[in-house]
């Protein structure tokens, strides 16, 4: 049996995940890293994208956050997001619109301001993609 650590997941709304887990997988603003049992501590703000959680079992559990903090201590891993959400409950249609709206108002911009806020809302928007093409990926579809 493998070694497991205490994880929680809380974004500004509620708490997402809480349990064992044999490790974590996010994107922190260096790149991807991977945390296990016996992990050093860490403090690390993380990119909008996918986190995977490799639990007791060996089954996976993939979620989105909008960007935040992953902090690694001896007994628990903590992840605080604006917005987590379960890679199963993202509209991908939705999310689709919203690259196409983003890159629509970035061709379309008037001013510092607006690029700026056009181009978060892209990344926002691809991220969410790219959780739910990792989802489809781990489910084989």
């Amino acid at each position: 049996m493998a070694m497991t650590v205490h994880c929680d997941i809380v974004s500004a709304d509620e708490s997402i995940f809480s349990g064992l887990i044999e490790m974590v997988v996010a994107t922190g603003s260096l790149g991807e890293l991977g945390v296990t049992a016996g992990h050093a501590p860490l403090l690390s703000d993380l990119k909008p994208g996918p986190v995977r959680l490799i639990k007791q079992n060996g089954e996976e559990e993939i979620y989105y956050l909008s960007g935040g903090y992953l902090e690694v201590q001896p007994n628990m891993v903590s992840i605080l997001a604006d917005t987590a959400v379960r890679a199963d409950d993202i509209d991908e249609a939705a999310a689709a619109e919203a690259v196409k709206d983003a890159e629509q108002a970035l061709a379309n911009q008037t001013g510092e301001i607006e690029y700026s806020k056009a181009a978060a809302m892209l990344a926002e928007a691809s991220a969410q993609l790219k959780t739910v093409a990792q989802l489809r990926k781990k489910l084989g579809g």
